[in-house]
């Protein structure tokens, strides 16, 4: 059949199974948007307030499900409102594809107006980018573009189409897209290497990134943990993949990680990584890092081997198929005395915070109750974040969605959107500090317009708390642009945004404020206002050692 370009690109939405698009139109994506009209009882298109939020409720989406997510914008502003969704896809490796129209070929590189060169732009953001130019090889490129953002690594894919493509037609071919490949590059070699050095190792560790997620190896990894009878520690990304209530699991690990897991990674004598890229957050000084220890670590590519932590042996693929062939060759062992070692530092260095007043760990911990962990939580980027992820229990994958790699304030609101439409089933709660609502809080008519049932928590200090943190710890408390004193009312925004707002000032209102909420059919929006001086702790100085963590009470021994 002949079609034009934009109902090639419609079609090949659905070719990929694609049921919900985030964006926003204009001139050159005209045609694209007069296509999806005629399709949108097969897709759904969520029009956002802003690109930026169509790029992340894409990411969230994809983070979600699992699927690929799809955000689209016009040329121009449109594309590069794009750029810092697909940087924090990029960095979290969440698969996506990016479609945006450019100006008609002949005006191309001419200053037109509205005209930037986005693949350029995203060359160093993307797992590949497109221009294409030519409605011929239109549906060919947009089905690779697929195939490439859920193969291997995930990531994202930009396919930027001249307006004139849009327009003129050819002959199209449905498709049936491929199964993705597992690629795997490991040899029996490298497995006998990783056996040997699990047979050899008494205090191993398990150390767990979002490779663990992204693969699809939860149970797998949890039968690894059991049979070689080790502790197990995770990322921000990592959260959700091994059970956190097991006695086995120690919390995070890093710079906010717990004592109970940072002391001991330092102590272990075999490291085993596993989908994890061993960041500058997670390691601190990296000569000092497991400086005692062996490490195994199990990547899907090849690149993050050696890029930041030695390894003394590595195997290269698909983290489900390499854990399956581990648990099936392995001997079963027993730690006895490590894991009680481990249990002894988990019962002397618990996670704690001064519960005399309203603060967001105990509003983490109330929501933890009142959902039953159930709940899917996004969130933006700093001191919340964080206790988001030590007092919330996860016990499931794809229940954390949280920018881990570029730290991407104003992230959680749109995830929070792209979540809910693809796991509707799901109560889809985001939690922001004061600072970070503000960035993209224009999301919130997304939600109203569509009377999708989130929860936006606002966590508010009146200041930028992580920045804060730092400036009372290392900068003499010169409170330099932190404090954020202002007449904004943010319940008041809300409501003016179409979103029923709660404020909430004492731990007593947190409870039903909560239930009210989850019980709501649109969007509501919680207030908390908690101390501005509350600090996040177990915390690892910059470019410390993990080894030289501390808390509060370290730091009030040491004040005194």
């Amino acid at each position: 059949m002949v079609l034009t370009g934009a109902e090639i690109i419609v079609e090949c939405l659905k070719e990929q199974g694609v049921d919900t698009v985030f964006g926003y139109p204009g001139g050159t994506i005209l045609n694209v948007y007069d296509a999806l009209y005629k399709h949108s009882d097969e897709i759904f298109h969520v029009l956002t307030s802003h690109e930026q939020g169509a790029a992340h409720a894409a990411d969230g989406y994809a983070r979600a499900t699992g699927k690929v997510g799809v955000c689209m914008a016009t040329s121009g502003p449109g594309a590069t409102n794009l750029v810092t969704g697909i940087a924090t896809a990029y960095m979290d490796s969440v698969p996506m594809v990016a479609i945006t129209a450019n100006v008609n070929l002949p005006l191309l590189g001419k200053d037109t107006f509205q005209e930037v060169d986005i693949a350029g732009v995203t060359m160093p953001i993307t797992k590949h980018g497109y221009i294409v130019k030519d409605v011929n090889i239109l549906a060919k490129t947009l089905r690779k573009a697929f195939q490439i953002a859920r193969s291997g690594r995930p990531g994202p894919v930009l396919v930027d189409v001249t307006k004139d493509v849009t327009a003129n037609t050819c002959e199209f071919e449905p498709m049936t897209p491929p199964e993705p490949e597992r690629i795997s590059k490991y040899t029996q070699a490298d497995i006998e290497a990783a056996l040997a050095l699990l047979k050899e190792a008494k205090r191993p560790y398990i150390y767990l990134g979002g490779g663990a997620i992204l693969s699809g190896a939860s149970d797998e990894v949890r039968a690894f943990a059991k049979k070689l009878d080790a502790p197990v520690c995770d990322t921000l990304m990592g959260k959700g993949a091994y059970d956190s209530y097991d006695p086995l699991y120690t919390g995070m690990i890093g710079m906010h990680g717990t004592k109970a897991s940072n002391l001991g990674v330092s102590e272990c004598d075999l490291l085993i990584a596993l989908g994890a890229r061993f960041s500058d957050r997670v390691v601190g000084n990296a000569a000092k890092f497991a400086a005692g220890a062996r490490v195994l670590h199990i990547d899907i590519d090849a690149a993050e081997i050696n890029k930041n932590i030695k390894a003394n042996v590595a195997v290269v693929g698909d983290l489900k198929q390499i854990l399956t062939e581990l648990v099936d060759k392995m001997e079963e062992k027993k730690h006895p005395e490590w894991t009680a070692h481990i249990l002894e530092l988990k019962e002397k260095y618990p996670l704690k915070y001064d519960d005399s007043q309203l603060s967001c760990p105990y509003i983490m911990e109330e929501l933890d109750r009142i959902t039953k962990g159930e709940a899917l939580i996004t969130t933006d980027v700093g001191q919340h974040q964080i206790w988001a992820a030590q007092f919330y229990h996860y016990t499931k994958p794809r229940t954390f969605l949280s920018s881990g790699g570029l730290g991407t304030m104003g992230y959680g609101l749109g995830a929070c959107i792209g979540a809910k439409m693809g796991r509707p089933e799901k109560i889809c709660i985001n939690i922001a500090g004061d600072g970070c609502f503000r960035m993209n809080m224009n999301e919130l008519a997304t939600a109203s317009r569509y009377q999708i049932p989130i929860i936006q928590i606002i966590i508010n200090n009146h200041v930028l708390g992580m920045v804060r943190q730092w400036q009372t710890l290392f900068y003499g408390k010169r409170y330099s642009q932190t404090v954020l004193e202002d007449a904004v009312d943010f319940c008041k925004v809300s409501e003016g945004l179409g979103c029923k707002a709660i404020r909430v000032t004492k731990k007593e209102e947190v409870a039903p404020a909560l239930k009210e909420a989850i019980g709501a059919k649109g969007p509501v929006v919680i207030e908390c206002v908690i101390p501005k001086d509350d600090k996040v702790f177990p915390m690892v100085p910059a470019g410390a050692a993990i080894s030289e963590v501390f808390d509060g009470d370290d730091l009030a021994k040491k004040e005194a």
